[in-house]
């Protein structure tokens, strides 16, 4: 493969091109509004898999929206990659914080970027990096490099939970079998220090909703007398964690997994600039559970976040009221062995018990996932690692994400294989926020990287055989 660097540098503004193309939709799966748009980009990616060299590609309708399955079997007998992605993205919101439309991609320069970025929704998360393998199967087909076989099963509700791909996976096992499964919806830690996510947190998402009177009171008349929803919710969720920033739900820590003194040295030994970190967030101090380093808290502890909350009146000027209702999300990342489902169980009683009389508490789930860890001495992290060496020429360093892919435990669990997390988005590409970007160089170093590892893989895992 060493002619790669010569495909990319002759395609590279045409690869630049299509991912813009695809980056113009607005599939927003959270949003009802836009679901012809979600429609719309899994018949381009359909397209897209097709120009690649897919010999079959189908749009297979599930109970949400719908996932894209492609494949590429030059023999049966040679190893399987199944690659998985989503083309669903985040909302753009808030609107007014983006310095370009967020479905209108522009390239801009940046420090962390200076080669030139992306800037749209998407981006990063995960049209960007997912359409790094649509270009290196390009690549492989095209130059007849392909050295195993490979599917691909990129769903349209991950943002939004992943619902339907369980209930396609589970009604699918044959079709999806494979000998390891690629994602590329994480990141790394700079672009001269390769990262392989080896670890990822689950999650658990609820909704809380606080009833107080049966109507919206006048604050002068009332105020004092009766139980004001907001203030108590507000209360509520203020207890949720201690002095120390430790969540007081009882039974909430009875599964963590406490890492050894070595292994929490062996991850400080990753590059990290602590006032770096502050002046790139605009804050003047770090804020976290107590005993743990910023890089520990969000990997290896688990959290308990709002991320939502209103009720009363929000509009311009005053209004003097009580409200009577006032509602909050809230996220729970977790850690390996915490079960989500029990964790919002624990979360669903220790919140209705603390509701003082006078309101009534509901607390409705959402969605929420396992979370999973990658051994680093399987075949599929030792032939990622040897295919960042190749193109980075350095080794690289293992690392536990704090994010979620929920879906992740679900494939050990139905299909029976490992999955490596081969991503190349950097922290400040900001996903999920305004200005969300993907560098230049990072979406062509993974279209370079990708083929590296169908090539290691299919050798290590013949050898093995």
């Amino acid at each position: 493969m060493n002619d790669i660097k010569i495909y990319i540098e002759k395609h590279k503004d045409r690869f630049i091109e299509e991912l813009i193309e695809l980056l113009k939709i607005p599939s927003i799966s959270a949003d009802s509004a836009f679901s012809e748009a979600v429609i719309s980009t899994s018949k381009l990616i359909k397209i897209s898999l097709e120009k690649a060299g897919c010999d079959y590609v189908e749009i297979c309708e599930t109970p949400g929206y719908p996932i894209v399955y492609g494949e590429k079997v030059i023999d049966p007998n040679l190893p399987t990659v199944l690659v998985y992605g989503h083309y669903d993205v985040q909302p753009p919101d808030p609107l007014e914080l983006w310095d370009s439309p967020p479905f209108e991609p522009i390239i801009k320069n940046t420090k962390t970027h200076p080669e030139g970025a992306i800037f749209a929704r998407g981006a990063c998360d995960d049209k960007g990096q997912l359409y790094m393998h649509v270009k290196a199967l390009e690549y492989m087909t095209s130059t007849n490099q392909l050295p195993c076989n490979v599917k691909f099963m990129i769903e349209g509700e991950e943002e939004v939970g992943s619902e339907s791909l369980a209930w396609f996976v589970k009604k699918h096992q044959e079709k999806l079998a494979n000998d390891v499964i690629l994602i590329s919806d994480t990141g790394m830690i700079a672009n001269d220090i390769p990262s392989i996510t080896t670890g990822l947190r689950g999650l658990s998402y609820v909704e809380v909703e606080v009833t107080g009177p049966n109507r919206d009171l006048h604050s002068g008349l009332y105020g004092g007398a009766v139980a004001n929803p907001i203030n108590v919710l507000t209360k509520m969720i203020a207890s949720l964690h201690d002095e120390n920033n430790h969540i007081t739900i009882p039974g909430f820590y009875d599964r963590v997994e406490n890492l050894s003194t070595a292994e929490r040295a062996e991850m400080a030994e990753a590059p990290f600039s602590l006032e770096d970190y502050k002046k790139a967030l605009d804050i003047d101090a770090v804020y976290g559970e107590k005993g743990y380093t910023t890089n520990e808290r969000n990997s290896i502890r688990p959290t308990l976040d709002v991320n939502g909350i209103w009720g009363g009146y929000t509009g311009e000027g005053a209004k003097t009221v009580i409200a009577s209702q006032a509602f909050a999300k809230i996220s729970m990342r977790l850690v390996p062995n915490q079960d989500w489902e029990e964790i919002t169980n624990l979360f669903k009683s220790h919140f209705e018990k603390i509701a003082p009389k006078g309101v009534i508490v509901k607390v409705t789930p959402h969605h929420g996932g396992q979370g999973y860890v990658t051994p680093i001495d399987s075949i599929g992290y030792r032939a990622a690692a040897k295919a960042y060496e190749d193109t980075f020429g350095k080794k690289p360093i293992p690392q536990r994400s704090g994010g979620s892919i929920p879906i992740v435990s679900l494939f050990e669990k139905e299909l029976k294989s490992k999955t490596i997390l081969m991503g190349f988005g950097l922290d400040s590409d900001a996903i999920h926020s305004p200005n969300e970007h993907f560098g230049i160089f990072n979406y062509l170093k993974g279209i370079e990287t990708i083929p590296l590892f169908y090539n290691h893989f299919t050798q290590m895992k013949l050898t093995e055989l």
